[in-house]
């Protein structure tokens, strides 16, 4: 039976996330209201806005404004399915929102990594030798870029696996539970979207459902 990995928001709003999760044998079931936990092996949280930085004691200091009802949320989301130790892919925003639950802090407006003129950029990151990412990809690889924040103080039991060129980190995991987050977006790196000049994101979303088989 394919997994059942939960989404905030509408499918129309997260088209290529639905995409890369079936793509890799999941099936996506989106949320509003926090319904469907319980039906569901693992959540993603997607990429989307800034999350509130009073959120991690912070006033807004070039935070866009937020979506209080995401926020609240998603965070509710993570509480659930770690406390049940249930599977958790963070993506851009999701790797913040994952941050910020266990504790950490933002980088609330961080130059050279948003999109230009609509594009992605691609840059260099550094993996540490033996994690999941590393086994992925190796030591060294190129990915792509779309934000403007990231994680600055890491949360508790939170370890850092993979960091930019500028030091900037670009992935992080639990070390107990099987909470994982990318600062980059590989549902934009897949299928349809894979390009000669950057990692295959679809090998994320395989690993992710490695879980469940």
């Amino acid at each position: 039976m394919e997994p059942r990995i939960l989404l905030y928001g509408c499918p129309e709003d997260f088209e290529n996330y639905r995409r890369a999760l079936v793509a890799a044998g999941a099936r996506a079931v989106f949320t509003g209201d926090g319904g469907l936990p319980e039906t569901c092996d693992g959540l993603l949280l997607a990429g989307g806005g800034d999350i509130d930085p009073a959120y991690y004691g912070q006033h807004s200091a070039g935070s866009f404004p937020p979506n209080p009802a995401r926020d609240a949320l998603e965070l509710e989301l993570l509480g659930l399915f770690t406390a049940t130790q249930k599977p958790v892919l963070g993506i851009c925003r999701g790797i913040q929102v994952i941050n910020v639950f266990f504790g950490g802090t933002l980088v609330q407006n961080l130059p050279g990594h948003s999109q230009i003129a609509g594009a992605d950029r691609l840059h260099g990151v550094t993996t540490e030798p033996g994690c999941y990412l590393g086994r992925l990809y190796g030591a060294h690889s190129v990915v792509n870029s779309a934000h403007h924040q990231a994680v600055d103080r890491l949360g508790d039991c939170l370890r850092i696996l993979q960091w930019a060129d500028d030091g900037v980190v670009e992935a992080i995991a639990h070390t107990v539970l099987p909470v994982f987050g990318v600062q980059w977006h590989p549902e934009r790196l897949t299928e349809a979207f894979l390009r000669a000049d950057a990692v295959d994101g679809g090998r994320i979303f395989d690993s992710f459902l490695s879980y469940f088989r």
